[in-house]
């Protein structure tokens, strides 16, 4: 029935297309800067490529933080633009660019002062924490600018301007990839510096995404920018901004240094799990973009009607995106297992290494129809009605409670094989299903959230 809905409702898909696709690009456009940098470091050398997986774990974490601030734009940005309110559209950019200074500074800092203490955490090989801190020294510049540039790509994309703000972040992954053919390899005369090569790619390619930014902004029918939103101080707008967006925040948090410890988890078992978990994770995130896209998606297009007060049609839409997340998931799932030939055609690596990608593959595969329903439910749907605190406790019960202590203990206490750590590691989205469509049917999520 509910896919009947889905296919005879014209005006839907068209709406859900038109905010998906541009934010499923986006993501995809991403994905494919760490891609292109393990492929082309996997071209020059094993050690190359899994100590800059390593390392761009910092940059995961950051993201983590500035995706709260971006989500608390969403959230309230949707429903504010849902009701035609430009100058609290206005008022909600300026406090996310003054949250997102404070996290870029403090992420540059560390990049750039300390990066072999950082470099630590997540490798015991000296090679490979040589290797990181080399590049997180570089890298350090464009943290330093990625949190402004997210703010504008934010606003963008509840102003139904998401197109534009795939374009821009696009473009700017566009050059990444170009600037790190160029530098890694020393083509058409310049030198090739390989990892720090590739560091200084990501630098140059925020720096543009950050001018284009600015340069779109200019025009008439565009959010703006005002300084005196910047550093003002509306104590209403911002405590709903963290009310909603401080759930988020812990979420993403406590998602973002689990995610990092499965990495540092995998990383201290050697370098053929190491590499192999960086292949499998590159192939994970491409493979997330779509359901990425559509939580991006429905969380605007249902923040649009809720904050319009049409309360039940958004209700509905929540309905059909979770029908379309398992419908995703399982064909994410064979896409998995058909690019493994391609995969282990384009990277060199170990016998060994090559063995453990193989299962992690498999692995994947399962987990990702439990990632794309969480990622489309928790994310969107339930992030359009500013029911933020359930992801925190399923985070907090599924990756903390159980899935990272099966890791760990795996890992170092009952030395369990790879693969049977690695898929501790994927536990936690998919345990949590059932319990995520429980809360679901429970409609807390259905709310106005406008003043």
């Amino acid at each position: 029935m509910i896919l009947t809905d889905i296919i005879r409702d014209h005006r839907f898909n068209r709406k859900l297309l038109a905010l998906t696709f541009p934010i499923t690009l986006q993501s995809l456009m991403l994905a494919l800067v760490a891609a292109a940098d393990a492929f082309m470091l996997g071209r020059l050398d094993q050690d190359a490529m899994a100590a800059v997986s390593l390392a761009t774990q910092i940059q995961f974490i950051q993201n983590m933080l500035l995706g709260a601030i971006a989500a608390g734009v969403g959230i309230l940005g949707a429903q504010y633009w849902g009701k035609g309110d430009r100058n609290v559209l206005e008022k909600i950019f300026g406090i996310s660019v003054q949250e997102a200074l404070g996290v870029s500074l403090l992420f540059f800092a560390g990049c750039y002062f300390f990066p072999h203490i950082l470099m630590k955490i997540f490798a015991s090989d000296p090679t490979l924490i040589s290797i990181g801190a080399e590049y997180l020294h570089i890298a350090a510049w464009s943290y330093l600018l990625t949190g402004i540039s997210q703010c504008y790509l934010a606003i963008m994309r509840v102003s139904d301007k998401a197109a534009m703000s795939a374009w821009i972040s696009s473009g700017a992954v566009i050059m990444n990839i170009v600037f790190n053919t160029l530098l890694i390899f020393g083509l058409a005369g310049f030198p090739a510096l390989g990892v720090r090569g590739a560091a200084l790619a990501t630098v140059a390619a925020r720096i543009l995404e950050l001018f284009w930014c600015i340069a779109v902004s200019t025009k008439k029918e565009y959010i703006k920018l005002r300084l005196r939103n910047i550093f003002s101080f509306d104590k209403m707008l911002v405590l709903d901004f963290w009310r909603y967006a401080l759930p988020v925040l812990g979420a993403y948090v406590f998602w973002g240094v689990g995610f990092t410890a499965y990495t540092a988890i995998m990383g201290h078992l050697g370098k053929d799990a190491a590499a192999a978990n960086s292949i499998a994770a590159v192939v994970r995130d491409l493979m997330c973009c779509l359901c990425n896209g559509i939580g991006g998606g429905s969380a605007i297009l249902i923040g649009n009607e809720l904050g319009a007060g049409n309360l039940e049609t958004g209700r509905r839409y929540g309905d059909r995106m979770t029908v379309l997340a398992f419908i995703v998931g399982a064909l994410s799932s064979l896409v998995i297992l058909a690019s493994l030939p391609i995969v282990s055609n384009c990277i060199k690596l170990t016998p060994q290494a090559h063995e453990y990608m193989t299962g992690m593959f498999f692995i994947l595969a399962v987990y990702m129809i439990g990632r794309c329903v969480c990622t489309v439910v928790i994310n969107g749907v339930f992030t359009a009605g500013g029911d933020t605190w359930f992801d925190v406790y399923s985070l907090l019960v599924c990756m903390w409670g159980i899935a990272l202590p099966c890791a760990f203990s795996g890992a170092f206490y009952f030395r369990l094989p790879i693969l049977a750590v690695y898929a501790c590691t994927c536990l936690d989205e998919v345990g949590k299903v059932p319990w995520v469509l429980h809360h679901y049917r429970k409609y807390q999520w259905v709310k106005n959230l406008t003043r």
